[in-house]
């Protein structure tokens, strides 16, 4: 099978188009030939070392959609040809992977492959995140970073769809802002002193939740804006640097801050994401619901379609067909 490998850490030309042999299963596994995967940020902290172990030749991406070829157990859910997602064990650029049955996913008839193939990582990310790591209600102001990327343009969907009364959200630049305002969010701005511009937004009384995937300063500066009580939810580093939070920002003011990773959930928990697939595809079929697609690349030009990720210059999802 043909497959996009590293065989060390570095800058997009060490990804490689190269024919590898075919994966096989064993017990409680899926064997899936592949029809899109994406590229999620992860992907390129693990191409540059960041977070994965070098265990090379290694296949990056975190999730597919395609159809199932094989399966272990008679007793198995899914049978051959069954349209699918799957987060896959040993990475996503690739005709076939393998998955664990608990991280497979039946994709109905009445839903776009190519639109759900946009989204198992951020959708179910998103999901989550505005359900049941900091609940979205009517009452709620809310702050969302990174507003026109893959997770921001679904969780300002969702903070429209639960009824927010007010959605910020954050960009780099604000040739950005257009798709985010599109989406639902009331304010876009940079990160430029954002603290204040929202401090403004709400009244000088700030937002309650603060969806954060970048870390670092964004993370301080956002605890200027976060109404007591409130909550900031870190789910991502993309900024690289850590953020320092004092106890000060937290106790006389009552405020809180969860951290979530949906990678840590897949592995340790995978029965979160099966309780809440059936409501993700309802979104799915949902034609008021978008997903953003930046652009579909060949597998062979997965350096470009990682060059763009790093550019930030992108709006939505960046889809690899295969």
């Amino acid at each position: 099978m043909q497959a996009v490998i590293i065989n060390e850490f570095g800058t997009s030309d060490v990804l490689k188009y190269v024919e590898c042999p075919k994966p096989t299963i064993s017990a409680g596994e899926i064997l899936i030939r592949t029809t899109y995967t994406s590229v999620n940020f992860a992907d390129i902290k693990n191409r540059k070392g960041n977070k994965a172990k070098a265990n090379f030749p290694m296949i990056l991406g975190l999730d597919v959609a395609g159809v199932v070829e094989e399966v272990f157990a008679k007793s198995s859910a899914f049978k051959v040809g069954d349209v699918v997602l799957a987060f896959p064990k040993n990475g996503a650029y690739a005709e076939y992977v393998v998955a664990n049955e608990q991280l497979v996913f039946k994709v109905p008839n009445d839903v776009s492959l190519e639109k759900a193939a946009a989204v198992p990582t951020v959708l179910f990310l998103s999901y989550l995140l505005a359900h049941q790591i900091a609940p979205i209600s009517s009452d709620d102001s809310v702050l969302i970073h990174a507003a026109s990327g893959g997770a921001g343009t679904m969780l300002i969907q969702m903070a429209k769809k639960l009824g927010a009364k007010k959605i910020i959200g954050t960009v780099g630049d604000m040739r950005k802002a257009t798709i985010a305002l599109e989406l639902g969010a009331h304010h876009v701005l940079t990160y430029d002193n954002f603290s204040a511009k929202v401090n403004e937004y709400t009244d000088g009384h700030g937002v309650n939740i603060i969806f954060d995937s970048i870390a670092g300063n964004i993370t301080e500066e956002s605890f200027n804006c976060l109404a007591p009580y409130g909550t900031l939810v870190q789910f991502g580093n993309s900024g690289g640097k850590a953020g320092n939070i004092k106890t000060s920002d937290l106790h006389s003011s009552c405020r809180n801050v969860k951290g979530f990773s949906l990678g840590t959930t897949r592995a340790s928990k995978p029965e979160v994401l099966q309780q809440v697939a059936q409501e993700m595809f309802a979104l799915l079929k949902d034609e008021s619901f978008q997903v953003p697609i930046a652009n579909i690349f060949a597998l062979e030009d997965m350096q470009k379609a990682h060059d763009l990720m790093e550019s930030r210059q992108h709006q939505g999802k960046i889809l690899i067909k295969i």
